[in-house]
C-alpha cells in the first residue's frame, strides 16, 4: 500500500484524499481545470477528485458542472481512459456564482491509479518545500514528474516542452502547454511562500494580515513575550527563540522572505546575518538611510561581505510616502510582491 502523503494547500487535499481512495482499495478519477476563458468559478490548476461511488473532494466550478465532471470521471474510470471536455457558463449562471460575465472551461478527466507514483513523489516533495510540476499530455494522459532538475514517469521530455516546464515553475504559473503540435497541461506544484517577521511591533500587526491575503504563511519572530503576546497576534505562529536561532531552524528557501522591523541591532544584526546566509528572495530591514548605514557598517565588522549586503532593502518598502504603520505595511508588501513578481518596484 502506497503511503498518502501530506500535500499542502487546497489541491494536496484533493490528491491526498484519492489516494487515500485508492489504499481503501477504491477505485478513483481526478479532473484538472486546464484553461478557462472569460469568467471562471476556479482558476486553472484546481481539482477535483471522484471515487467510483460518485463521491467527490474539491472542486472545477462553482457547482455548475460538477455532476457532469463526475459522470466523465465515473466513465474514465470504467474505461481506463482520460479526456479532455469543455464546459460553458452561461451570462445568467455566472451572475447566479457572482461572476462579471459568463465564459469556457476545459476540464481533463482521468483515471488516478495509473499514475499514483507521480503523484506520490509529488506529495513527499511538497512535504520538503520543494517545487515541483507534472506535465501531462492532454491527448492520453502520459506524465512526466519534474523536480531537481531532473524527470520521472512514461513522458518523454526534452526540447521547448523541458524550456516550457522550467519556465512555468519559474512563473509559478500553471499553464497549458503546445509541442509539436500536442497540447500539455503544465502544473505547477510549489510550497507556499513564507514571509518570516523578525519583530512583533505595530507595523507587523498590519503587515501580517497583508501577507496572509497574498498566500503567504507567516511566521513571526520576537525573543520578547511581551511584544509577541497571542492576544496580539492570534492564531499566528511565533517563535520565541533569538532571531538567528529561529532563521537556522526554519530552513530559509529561494520562497522566503525575510523582514526585519525591530529597529534594534541586538535583534536586528543576528536576524540579518543569518537571512544574508540564505537562499531568500527578500530581506527588508526597517529604518530611514542613517540607520541602514550604521547597520551596514557593523555588519561588515562582524564579517559580512560588503557585496551581500545588496540584498538588503533598506529602507524598507517601496517609496510611497507611508507614514502611518498601515502604510509603511502596504509598501512592505508591495516591495515584497514586486521582488517575487519581477516588478521594478518604482
Amino acid at each position: 500500500m502506497t503511503e498518502a502523503p501530506k500535500f499542502q494547500g487546497e489541491a494536496g487535499t484533493v490528491i491526498e484524499q484519492v489516494i487515500g481512495w485508492l489504499n481503501d482499495g477504491l477505485d478513483a478519477a481526478m479532473a484538472t481545470v486546464v484553461s478557462t476563458w472569460g469568467s471562471s468559478p476556479r482558476p486553472v490548476g484546481s481539482h477535483l477528485g471522484i471515487d467510483a461511488d460518485g463521491n467527490m473532494v474539491g472542486s472545477v466550478s462553482g457547482g455548475c458542472i460538477e455532476g457532469a465532471v463526475v459522470m466523465e470521471g465515473i466513465d474514465a474510470m470504467r474505461t481506463g481512459r482520460p479526456r479532455l471536455v469543455e464546459f460553458g457558463v452561461t451570462d445568467d449562471l455566472a451572475w447566479e456564482l457572482g461572476l462579471s460575465c459568463g465564459g469556457e472551461v476545459r476540464v481533463f478527466v482521468e483515471p488516478f491509479a495509473p499514475w499514483r507514483q507521480i503523484w506520490a513523489d509529488t506529495g513527499r516533495a511538497l512535504a520538503g518545500r520543494r517545487a515541483c510540476v507534472v506535465s501531462t499530455r492532454l491527448d492520453d494522459g502520459r506524465k512526466a514528474l519534474y523536480l531537481d532538475g531532473e524527470t520521472t514517469g512514461d513522458l518523454a521530455v526534452s526540447g521547448s516542452l523541458l524550456q516550457g516546464i522550467r519556465q512555468a515553475l519559474a512563473d509559478d504559473r500553471s499553464v497549458t502547454f503546445e509541442d509539436g503540435g500536442q497540447d500539455h497541461f503544465l502544473r505547477v506544484y510549489a510550497p507556499p511562500r513564507r514571509l518570516i517577521v523578525v519583530g512583533a511591533v505595530h507595523i507587523a500587526q498590519f503587515l501580517i494580515p497583508m501577507a496572509e491575503l497574498t498566500g503567504f504563511s507567516v511566521i513571526l519572530v520576537d525573543p520578547r513575550r511581551t511584544f509577541a503576546a497571542d492576544h496580539r497576534f492570534p492564531g499566528l505562529a511565533i517563535r520565541s527563540e533569538w532571531p538567528d536561532e529561529a532563521l537556522a531552524d526554519l530552513s530559509l528557501d529561494r520562497r522566503s522572505a525575510i523582514v526585519v522591523l525591530t529597529h534594534d541591532p541586538k535583534l536586528d544584526d543576528p536576524a540579518l546575518t543569518a537571512a544574508l546566509a540564505s537562499e531568500a528572495f527578500y530581506i527588508g530591514a526597517l529604518g530611514s538611510r542613517r540607520t541602514h548605514a550604521a547597520r551596514c557598517e557593523r555588519l561588515i565588522e562582524s564579517g559580512a561581505e560588503s557585496a551581500s549586503l545588496e540584498r538588503i532593502r533598506g529602507p524598507i518598502g517601496c517609496d510611497i510616502g507611508a507614514v502611518s504603520p498601515a502604510e509603511i505595511a502596504v509598501s512592505i508588501m508591495a516591495e515584497i510582491v514586486s521582488s517575487m513578481r519581477g516588478g521594478k518596484g518604482s
